[in-house]
């Protein structure tokens, strides 16, 4: 059982700073949580955004960032590289949809498969995209 306190020594206690009376004994006294200016997560790109925090985890700012026609939150450079990709590959599609209707090929074919088929296929596709 704990020996009571004497009363001058109890408010001696209590009107000393706690926090001071840590610092002696040689405790730790608890340090401000910073807030990190770094967005991680699902909706990092957002947040970076709407200007909620600096950053994401990979480094991307608001002036890299750029709301798409869905209205999503994507980077600038990788949607100029979508575009050019679309470009690329709807000339291919042009391609093989030409090379389809001079073979008169109907259904299912895949293009360069294991079929003689599929190889004529690839071989005009590739033929007319080239041109």
């Amino acid at each position: 059982m704990a020996l009571p306190m004497k009363k001058t020594a109890m408010k001696k206690a209590m009107k000393a700073n706690p926090m001071k009376a840590m610092a002696k004994k040689g405790m730790k006294v608890m340090k401000k949580k910073t807030i990190s200016k770094i967005a991680r997560g699902k909706l990092a790109k957002m947040v970076v955004f709407k200007g909620r925090k600096e950053k994401t985890a990979t480094g991307l700012q608001k002036v890299h960032l750029m709301k798409n026609k869905r209205g999503k939150v994507v980077s600038k450079k990788q949607h100029a590289r979508g575009k050019e990709f679309q470009k690329s590959g709807k000339l291919w599609l042009d391609a093989v949809l030409t090379a389809r209707k001079e073979l008169g090929l109907k259904g299912f074919c895949p293009v360069g498969g294991k079929s003689a088929q599929g190889k004529a296929l690839y071989a005009k596709a590739k033929a007319l995209y080239a041109a």
